[in-house]
């Protein structure tokens, strides 16, 4: 199975084997192709953007060809969902690159995160807990128990939204940050209510933002999954790492060792806005994981229930 995901900030791909015993990874790689780029501004997929997938694109499908893929499917979110252009930008990758393209719903979005996120967990575990994905035009919520989603939401909170939002200097400056901090937790308290948010008693947070920040916090040069999976932050550990981040300008911050440097500039709205989901459940420390909706949509591709 082959899946691309074509997300607000970055391109990703999955070639994996499905199975029973589940997900066995062959290939995956993750570019930072910027796709949903002044998306919030113009409405409108810029064309700088849009030749940035496709190159990336590309490349991906030589590597499905050469696997023989069963199924692939390319399923693109936020930025594609809330672009003017976004079905004509979605009819050509499947046209050039043969890609069955799916653009999500913010509803999709979330079911198919908390698939993945959960998948290989024990079948025992059902504590109530909430997965965090945090992309690039939109931040998804997922409360459930085990590995049976519940209360789900798509929120316009996004690392490429919200950096081109508030954080106009390099370094931003302390007023930008609060500003930032301050609407995404408006944003996470409008969309959870409070009953819910309560009932949740641990986190796992997947995509970018996460993993990059537990690359950061253990210094991985290269980056290295097995490590980075399970791995905890603390939000005194977020913090620490905001403060460090946020007071290094971009070309610097492109430099911190376990970041890659394409992610430089959206990496400091990306813990801010981690550190405020965190304070909005009430939490202290939130899990990492490799395994988000590229996981979900390959066990669908595979009708694995």
């Amino acid at each position: 199975m082959a899946v691309v995901d074509i997300g607000t900030n970055s391109t990703r791909l999955l070639i994996a084997d499905v199975g029973d015993g589940g997900v066995s990874e062959l290939e995956r790689e993750s570019t930072v192709t910027r796709l949903g780029e002044g998306v919030d501004a113009t409405g409108r997929l810029g064309e700088a953007p849009q030749e940035r997938v496709f190159a990336v694109l590309e490349r991906y499908a030589e590597r499905i060809a050469a696997r023989e893929c069963e199924a692939s499917a390319a399923v693109m979110t936020s930025a594609v969902r809330d672009a003017a252009n976004g079905d004509a930008f979605r009819a050509a990758v499947a046209e050039r690159f043969g890609l069955d393209g799916r653009t999500l719903s913010g509803d999709e979005e979330a079911r198919y995160t908390f698939r993945g996120a959960t998948a290989a967990r024990p079948a025992d575990d059902t504590a109530p807990r909430v997965v965090i994905d945090i992309g690039g035009g939109s931040t998804e919520l997922v409360c459930g128990t085990g590995r049976e989603p519940g209360f789900h939401v798509s929120t316009q909170i996004g690392v490429v939204r919200f950096s081109e939002r508030f954080l106009a200097d390099d370094p931003p400056g302390a007023g930008e940050l609060e500003a930032l901090g301050a609407e995404a937790r408006r944003g996470f308290e409008a969309a959870v209510p409070a009953d819910v948010r309560a009932g949740v008693e641990g986190a796992i947070a997947v995509a970018g933002t996460a993993t990059s920040s537990a690359s950061i916090a253990l210094a991985l040069d290269p980056y290295d999954a097995a490590r980075v999976e399970g791995h905890v932050l603390s939000r005194e550990t977020l913090g620490a790492l905001r403060a460090r981040l946020a007071g290094l300008p971009l070309e610097a911050r492109r430099k911190v060792t376990g970041l890659d440097p394409e992610r430089a500039p959206t990496i400091v709205a990306g813990v801010v806005i981690l550190e405020c989901a965190l304070a909005g459940f009430g939490l202290g420390t939130v899990e990492v994981s490799d395994r988000d909706i590229l996981w979900g949509v390959a066990l669908d591709l595979a009708g694995k229930p």
